[in-house]
């Protein structure tokens, strides 16, 4: 006699669904329960940067109405802070740090994996050593040595301190990339006459674009969101990015809630807009270092 809990159809039968069907959907829905706790914090800041105070602290969670609607906040942000100089430092140490990032970590990763010369392997663990050893654990010599170099309170010292921080993964991303360039390619160039420079820049960085634009978008976001070296390194009114700029809002008593969130809601903006233009490049470099 066979068990009636055999004979009762699963879920995914009753649903008329098949097993991958079935685990499609499962996919689906952890993925998107996930992305839901990754938007929700974003959502409450950029839903409360439009309330009132009060409305804030009697409805976190409620949309704005017409009673509630506020953009005190924003005013408050581009009137009484340098919001613009802020903002443009920012994108200023992110875009230049960034561009070397790119551009070094390609060319290291090009070195470190078409040639073949003593020390490859060593320079190869110090990277490796780079990505585990987080960059924080020297704040006090990287503050003795660009007290020395006299880059203090400049967007240079923070500009050179972003490479060093985003050259290991860099490098270590594109050079998986470019080990799956096909040999066959560079020698047929080589046999053409083409020099180094030529291959790398003409042949090799247009084949690892998505590479490129997910290197990008994981070294900008630490960059971007960065306080601890603006504040040690770049502590004036002059070179203040946007995370620091942010803190004259929040006091030891008193926490102009509307400025913060207003001033978070600006600074989140150029991070959905890179998303936005490299979400294409960034799912393909993830997809295609995964199937790699």
């Amino acid at each position: 006699m066979l068990n009636p809990a055999l004979e009762r159809p699963s879920l995914m039968h009753r649903l008329g669904l098949t097993h991958s069907a079935g685990k499609a959907l499962m996919t689906h829905a952890v993925l998107l329960t996930y992305t839901v706790i990754a938007l929700f914090p974003i959502l409450v800041i950029i839903v409360n940067s439009f309330k009132s105070r009060r409305a804030i602290f009697n409805d976190p969670l409620a949309l704005p109405t017409p009673d509630s609607f506020s953009v005190e906040g924003f005013a408050e942000v581009l009137g009484r802070a340098d919001f613009g100089l802020y903002f443009g430092n920012s994108l200023i140490v992110t875009v230049a740090a960034l561009f070397f990032v790119l551009l070094f970590g390609a060319m290291a990763a090009w070195a470190l994996t078409e040639y073949r010369f003593r020390g490859n392997l060593f320079i190869a663990i110090l990277i490796a050593m780079g990505i585990m050893i987080p960059i924080r654990l020297g704040t006090v010599s990287i503050l003795e040595l660009m007290s020395t170099l006299h880059l203090v309170n400049t967007r240079t010292a923070l500009v050179l301190v972003y490479i060093a921080q985003g050259l290991p993964l860099a490098v270590f991303i594109l050079s998986e990339f470019i080990r799956q360039v096909p040999k066959e390619l560079k020698e047929a160039a080589r046999c053409d006459n083409v020099s180094e420079y030529k291959i790398f820049f003409t042949i090799i960085l247009p084949l690892i674009r998505p590479a490129m634009a997910t290197v990008a978008v994981f070294t900008m976001i630490p960059i971007w969101n960065d306080l601890w070296f603006p504040l040690i390194l770049a502590p004036s009114n002059e070179t203040q990015t946007i995370t620091l700029g942010v803190q004259q809002f929040i006091g030891q008593y008193v926490t102009d809630w509307n400025a913060v969130l207003s001033s978070l809601t600006l600074a989140i903006v150029p991070v959905l807009v890179l998303y936005v233009i490299f979400s294409r490049q960034l799912i393909r470099g993830l997809t295609s270092g995964a199937v790699k």
